[in-house]
């Protein structure tokens, strides 16, 4: 399911590096999808990206999720002085836990700190920060988009 990716956003953080087994997530962040890797032998989901599913060893294939889940964990991110983060303070870094069970690490914005919570239901969007390189975010969910 395709989400917003956009493109008027100067990304100044250190860029991620892609290898061949985290590109395609990366692009597919650059091309408004959110994609996890899924075993086809075990039926295991996973992320990070790994060369090989770390519940039984076969070779994963990439699955675009929903985009949507929710919040697992949080912390506000109030004192950072090194540029280009102390521009941006207070921010959130959550654990999401997607449609599906897998949680990633990503920035929640779009909101106030203080109304981020556990288990709020947030949706993926993101920045490209280069040709092949989306970087997700999460928002709040809109009202009965769950």
């Amino acid at each position: 399911m395709p989400f917003e990716v956009r493109t008027d956003v100067e990304y100044a953080k250190p860029l991620p590096a892609p290898d061949a087994t985290s590109a395609p997530f990366w692009r597919a962040a650059a091309q408004g999808e959110l994609r996890i890797q899924h075993c086809p032998a075990c039926g295991h989901r996973q992320h990070y990206p790994r060369p090989l599913c770390t519940a039984c060893g076969a070779t994963p294939e990439w699955e675009t999720t929903s985009g949507r889940g929710t919040v697992y964990t949080f912390t506000v991110i109030r004192q950072y002085g090194a540029k280009p983060f102390r521009d941006e303070l207070p921010y959130v870094v959550a654990m999401i836990e997607l449609e599906g069970g897998v949680r990633l690490m990503a920035n929640v914005t779009d909101c106030a700190p203080e109304d981020v919570h556990i288990d709020m239901a947030v949706e993926a969007w993101a920045v490209r920060a280069g040709d092949d390189v989306g970087i997700p975010y999460f928002r709040p969910a809109h009202a009965g988009a769950r």
